[in-house]
């Protein structure tokens, strides 16, 4: 067994829990100050792009129906959970982005923000659909929370497509989510590169894609988006 053989894989999160299946193609996730590899980001497709979908539509008509004050509550829970571990979080985004801690840790702490004081819904959110929501590496906690907050108080299910970059914080994020509160299926994680954003696009549950981060990025994502009938928000 070679080195990078035995180094972690980042699972997918389908339906409140860790899911791991054959990758075509992995990506190596290096500690940016260090350059050594850390873990290893897998590259899914289609097939998993819609076992994510359907996970979060078969979720949709429970969260859906939920207050929005109890939806509230719930993002309040992972805001606590969270601060509970925030230096652990800072430390994965410092590893992946090469952030100093200081930096790190603002991130974290914007991210409690978001958490706790989520604008109400609007129809960009896609409230009551399923909603995916694509970042890359610049802000990898805050970037996506802060399109995903607000879809999940609207009453939205989301999957969310990390950069392979820096995988490590969102996924621990979702982690958290099941020991929250959140029902199976609200909060997934979709591993990949364009081939995934092509698999969430052209899923017909997916309402819209919400998209955090580089803008040269953006117009690739919103291209696929443009391309499958999805409405895309940056």
């Amino acid at each position: 067994m070679s080195e990078s053989d035995e180094i972690l894989a980042i699972p997918l999160w389908i339906n409140g829990h860790a899911y791991l299946t054959m990758a075509p193609a992995f990506f190596d996730v290096r500690d940016v100050r260090s350059g050594k590899v850390c873990r290893r980001t897998p590259l899914y497709g289609a097939a998993e792009a819609l076992a994510a979908v359907e996970s979060a539509r078969n979720a949709l008509p429970a969260w859906a129906a939920l207050t929005g004050e109890t939806r509230a509550r719930l993002l309040a829970a992972l805001a606590d959970a969270l601060a509970g571990y925030a230096e652990h979080f800072a430390g994965l985004i410092a590893e992946e982005t090469g952030k100093g801690a200081a930096a790190a840790a603002a991130e974290v702490s914007a991210a409690l923000q978001v958490l706790c004081s989520a604008p109400a819904g609007t129809a960009a959110t896609g409230g009551g659909t399923v909603v995916a929501v694509v970042s890359d590496d610049r802000a990898p906690l805050l970037g996506p929370l802060q399109q995903a907050a607000p879809a999940l108080l609207a009453g939205a299910t989301l999957v969310l497509k990390p950069s392979p970059k820096a995988p490590s914080a969102i996924f621990a994020l979702a982690e958290l989510t099941a020991r929250s509160g959140f029902a199976g299926g609200v909060f997934n994680i979709l591993q990949g590169d364009l081939a995934a954003i092509e698999g969430l696009c052209a899923a017909d549950a997916v309402s819209r894609v919400l998209f955090a981060g580089d803008p040269a990025l953006g117009s690739k994502v919103a291209a696929i988006a443009n391309r499958h009938g999805k409405l895309f928000v940056d």
